[in-house]
């Protein structure tokens, strides 16, 4: 099963690991930002965020969210702590309150009780009881509501506890050195 609360205490060796595991992961957020091209000598993004971005990250887990890299960064530190299934499922939630079609919207219902509710899922999200008895009801007849409740108790938890980690992470903090090569000042 999968607990919605990682532990971090993990041995020196461990935190190696992931650490390296997480550079490997952010090294398109830390390349240099602009590029020459060759052929018409503009200046071309890079993936990397800018200050304003990683700024708006430290705000609120909802900035964060709503940022395309934010998301993919707090992806990638929630992967070093073993506890992506939140983000995923979050995900997944967002995605299915999309879907129009009825048909659609039962298979997908469907794939993320199996992914993330069910007893023993490969990707099992920590929820109560009541929470999981209320979504298996839902199943047969849908609606964008049903995972909502459980989508809120995720985010809760990501935000008191995954988010508050990953602001203090030494990932966020390379994240703002790296903005920080442009000669804009970032406020950790």
């Amino acid at each position: 099963m999968a607990f919605a609360d990682c532990t971090s205490d993990l041995s020196a060796d461990k935190k190696g690991i992931k650490r390296q595991n997480w550079r490997i992961r952010i090294g398109f957020f830390l390349k240099i930002k602009f590029s020459q091209t060759k052929s018409k000598g503009r200046r071309n993004r890079s993936y990397r965020p800018t200050v304003d971005d990683v700024n708006q990250w430290a705000q609120s887990l909802d900035k964060l969210l709503c940022h395309k890299y934010g998301k993919a960064a707090f992806c990638i530190f929630l992967k070093s702590e073993f506890c992506e299934e939140n983000i995923e499922f979050w995900t997944a939630c967002e995605d299915f309150r999309t879907i129009i079609s009825q048909t659609e919207r039962t298979l997908k219902a469907n794939s993320i009780y199996e992914e993330f509710i069910q007893n023993e899922a490969p990707k099992e999200i920590n929820l109560d009881f009541h929470t999981k008895n209320a979504i298996v009801q839902s199943l047969s007849e849908p609606s964008v509501s049903s995972f909502l409740a459980a989508q809120r108790k995720v985010y809760s938890l990501m935000e008191n506890n995954s988010y508050p980690r990953f602001i203090h992470s030494d990932l966020y903090r390379e994240l703002c050195v790296a903005a920080r090569r442009d000669g804009k000042h970032v406020k950790s």
